[in-house]
């Protein structure tokens, strides 16, 4: 693949951006770099080279000529925001991927923006560390996520209430299809700007759902790619933790992790966010915030469109979702589906069974992946003591009599990203700056 610089982000104007400079680090030491995302889109760079772009922000060459942080609005745990926008990151660049598809690279740590507020626009390194294998992971699951292309650490000393401070800090690059959020719907709307809301329609059309017309078409494009993103979700047992409408984009690619778990055992409860004090983002709640979230982004089109339109395009996201989760949980189980019928209620009494036994969600996917067929392997396992009785031999043993559609997992153990794993995984790089445990654990981690 060549280098196709595609700084398409300048059809928009000046009304959503604004230009800034990444800050000046007092270091750069390349710690993560994702080659086989970047020879995807071409771009073949010795380490230098990529510490030049990636940290100090030289600009790629005929692509954007200097960095733009984003203006979004946006629902915070429901509450509208106006003062939100790109406040620690930027649009570095824009180029094509391998499909054609336009592609952004974002920041996260790069310095202060007009939208910072009061923050000092840093990342920690431990978060740059955590969203790395964030994306890995959910990558090996089979989500739809962005990639987190690079990972430099740049030598400052940083404060944060919620981890032992003074930290080490980085700036991180994203890869993604795009940073066009529900929020920059919102921003215009909110201004009652219809001529913004009919060029970012249009933009967004072009260049991201280019099968679809229409601001309907648009959100119904939206809303079946945000529900197959929510049900890949549910079927890995991710819990995203800040689902606000900001951290919702256009073509339903899921980023931005910042507070996010993996399910150790399934409870419905179960949130990621410390300060999410009324359990808005739980695990089972999710497809119902994404489809609030949807709502929003209806609700800021709706002066571009008719509201029949818009309600008429919403209603796609339910069987999407029931489709989507189907397809994914039967790809996890690596058993081909039946018929939707039994399908969907084979699928829910896999939650009720890992609700009420509160079994190990890791171990389970573990034992059953090829389905009934891996009864002698998953009667070995440390969750044996829970498949045994009738109800369990009535369900999952006497379903799935297939050929496996997937291979079963390698090794012994569950692949698994716990939140005790990733504090372990840490400690090593804090302590004697070793990072031989974090590089092994990504080699678990399959690429497609």
């Amino acid at each position: 693949m060549a280098y196709d610089p595609a700084p398409k982000i300048y059809e928009l104007g000046e009304d959503f951006y604004d230009p800034v400079q990444a800050a000046n680090f007092p270091n750069t030491k390349l710690r993560y770099r994702d080659d086989k995302s970047a020879a995807a889109v071409g771009l073949d760079l010795s380490n230098t080279e990529w510490v030049e772009h990636f940290g100090r922000f030289k600009p790629l060459v005929d692509n954007l000529k200097e960095p733009l942080a984003l203006c979004y609005h946006g629902h915070q745990f429901q509450h509208y925001n106006p003062d939100l926008g790109d406040g620690r990151g930027f649009l570095f660049a824009q180029l094509r991927g391998p499909d054609g598809r336009l592609m952004d690279l974002g920041t996260k740590g790069s310095g202060q923006t007009p939208w910072s507020r009061a923050g000092d626009g840093r990342l920690t390194l431990l978060g740059g560390v955590r969203e790395v294998m964030a994306t890995r992971y959910l990558e090996h699951l089979g989500v739809n996520t962005s990639k987190t292309f690079s990972l430099i650490e740049t030598g400052e000393d940083l404060h944060r209430n919620d981890e032992p401070s003074p930290t080490r800090s980085a700036v991180m690059v994203r890869l993604s299809h795009s940073h066009i959020r529900f929020g920059t719907f919102q921003r215009q709307a909110f201004f009652n700007d219809t001529n913004n809301l009919e060029k970012l329609t249009d933009y967004c059309l072009r260049h991201y759902h280019s099968d679809a017309e229409g601001p309907d078409g648009l959100l119904r494009a939206a809303a079946v790619k945000s529900a197959d993103m929510v049900a890949s979700w549910m079927a890995a047992g991710f819990v995203h933790g800040v689902m606000n409408t900001d951290n919702m984009n256009i073509t339903g690619e899921s980023f931005d992790y910042g507070p996010y778990r993996f399910l150790p055992t399934l409870r419905s409860d179960y949130t990621a966010a410390y300060f999410d004090h009324n359990n808005l983002y739980a695990f089972a709640k999710q497809p119902e915030i994404m489809y609030w979230n949807l709502g929003q982004l209806a609700q800021s089109l709706s002066p571009i469109c008719e509201d029949e339109k818009l309600l008429a395009a919403l209603e796609d996201f339910a069987p999407a979702y029931r489709d989507s989760l189907r397809a994914h949980m039967f790809r996890r189980f690596a058993i081909e589906p039946k018929n939707a019928e039994d399908d969907i209620e084979f699928i829910m009494q896999t939650f009720r069974f890992l609700e009420n036994s509160q079994c190990s969600w890791p171990q389970f996917w573990h034992d059953w992946q090829g389905g009934a067929g891996q009864l002698v392997r998953a009667k070995a396992s440390p969750n044996s003591e829970f498949y045994t009785g009738e109800a369990f031999a009535d369900w999952l043993t006497a379903y799935g009599q297939y050929e496996p559609a997937g291979k079963a997992p390698d090794g012994d153990v569950p692949v698994s990203l716990l939140y005790d794993e990733i504090g372990e995984l840490w400690k090593p790089i804090d302590e004697q700056d070793d990072w031989a445990a974090f590089e092994d654990k990504l080699r678990t981690f399959q690429r497609a």
